[in-house]
């Protein structure tokens, strides 16, 4: 058989990254004597550490990603003015063509829009339901002194249980919520994809279905937008009647359900720092103006440079790249197929940013407030120089009202994936280093606070390990 050349191959080769390095940046490596002395100078805190301490940054995929060339040519055209930048005429072009939302607000992060959506629509003693609400977002709602409600599937809240879409919100449990407290809910929120459940997306038909009972209840139906693109392309794969519809098409049908969304655009924006809230509607818009104004910066630049819109607007475009999107889940999947194959319980099916471990079955032994997860992260970087992060009771924070631990259903550790910045040797390192501390799991120690920040802790608490007990006296508020 004549062999065939790469013009002449009908798919790209599966093994194959859409793209090639054109510059490199040193790894900082370390020794396990030296890790060990970082992390106790940090309070056994992962967000403590410096950068040139860690070897393989999985922390965050937030605002980590490698920008292209396109995105760095773009930043040359930056438009600083005040008023009126010609940078800001080409984000908003790009939000209404990729998103189809005529109205934005830059912001310099995601979580400053929900700030400045949340003091547009909610008022103390509201109430916001989400599919499950992230760290800032509820931190958010309890700043405007209203109650987070999460309404994620029973599916969604086990992390063994196999369905393509476990970050879809329970309807029937919205449609209660709204008929008993319909006046009194502020808006209705989906985080596509759901970051707390493993980065788990949601389907077309639950966003439609969530926003048919939100209209009917006259409640605005916004989306947490920072992973649209990977939602958009799990839609594609796994729901009957999206194969061959294309990726812009689902994305601007997705948003055609919604009021508006809210967008850390340190995701799927594909840049380092930025981020905006949208609207299909003028009115409201406009009253959110006055607050983009207070909190961020004048209309057309927010919380923003010119050059930083300009590789936004190139990044919304470029991820949605059917090529990139099969790169960064299929390196995803990659890692996650690895753990898998060693036994490591992990939160089934994969998801789209990271893999998530269940701490909880990885350490059975530990109690909530034994905090799994984080003794998960810190004996990962002192095993291999690997930063991952805690999604469990540390993150999860304390009951407003009774000042209890609110304890999450799910003990978690996420290794988030920065997008175009790591190889599938560097995956196979974080494996081996998860292998590693897997065989010595009944050796790590428990963590106890010795700094306990009021508001979203896991940033800047600092801890003391403490010996654990042995396993069969630790049955009181179990992980697992």
């Amino acid at each position: 058989m004549p062999h065939r050349g790469l013009a002449e191959l009908s798919e790209p080769l599966a093994w194959a990254e859409p793209y090639r390095t054109k510059m490199v940046e040193a790894i900082p490596m370390t020794t396990r004597e030296e890790r060990k002395r970082f992390i106790a100078a940090a309070g056994y805190n992962p967000f403590r550490l410096r950068a040139d301490q860690v070897s393989i940054d999985l922390l965050t995929d937030s605002g980590t990603a490698a920008m292209s060339d396109t995105q760095w040519s773009a930043l040359m055209q930056g438009d600083e003015s005040y008023a009126g930048s010609r940078s800001f005429a080409r984000l908003q072009e790009a939000v209404a063509e990729v998103l189809g939302f005529p109205y934005v607000l830059p912001t310099h992060q995601g979580r400053a829009a929900e700030n400045v959506l949340f003091h547009t629509l909610v008022q103390p003693g509201q109430i916001v339901p989400n599919n499950m609400h992230f760290d800032t977002t509820k931190a958010h709602v309890h700043n405007r002194r209203a109650r987070p409600v999460n309404l994620v599937i029973p599916e969604g809240r086990d992390p063994q249980k196999p369905h393509p879409f476990k970050g879809n919100m329970d309807v029937d449990a919205l449609e209660a919520l709204l008929e008993k407290e319909g006046a009194n809910v502020a808006l209705v929120m989906l985080t596509v994809t759901c970051n707390n459940n493993g980065g788990q997306p949601v389907s077309m038909e639950n966003i439609r279905s969530v926003s048919r009972v939100a209209r009917r209840h006259g409640v605005p139906l916004f989306l947490d937008a920072a992973r649209f693109a990977e939602n958009a392309y799990f839609i594609k794969q796994r729901e009957p009647g999206y194969r061959d519809v294309p990726l812009c098409d689902i994305v601007r049908e997705m948003m055609g359900y919604a009021d508006g969304c809210t967008m850390s655009a340190k995701k799927d924006g594909l840049v380092n720092i930025g981020g905006f809230v949208a609207f299909r509607d003028e009115e409201l818009y406009r009253r959110a103006s006055q607050f983009g104004i207070l909190y961020e910066g004048f209309l057309t630049y927010g919380g923003l440079s010119g050059r930083d819109m300009e590789a936004l607007a190139a990044g919304l475009r470029e991820v949605l790249d059917e090529h990139y999107l099969a790169a960064r889940t299929g390196q995803v999947r990659y890692l996650w197929e690895q753990l898998d194959a060693l036994g490591i319980p992990l939160v089934t099916p994969v998801g789209g940013h990271g893999v998530y471990v269940d701490a909880g079955r990885f350490l059975p032994h530990f109690r909530h407030d034994d905090f799994p997860g984080w003794a998960l992260s810190v004996a990962l970087y002192e095993e291999a120089g690997v930063r991952a992060c805690e999604i469990g009771t540390v993150l999860a924070g304390r009951n407003p009202e009774t000042g209890e631990h609110d304890y999450p259903e799910q003990e978690l550790l996420r290794l988030a994936i920065p997008r175009r910045v790591y190889s599938y040797r560097h995956m196979d390192v974080v494996a081996e280093g998860l292998r590693r501390v897997w065989q010595r799991r009944e050796e790590l120690p428990a963590y106890r606070f010795v700094y306990e920040p009021p508001v979203l802790r896991h940033f800047t608490a600092t801890f003391a390990p403490e010996p654990i007990a042995a396993p069969a006296s630790r049955s009181t508020h179990p992980a697992g």
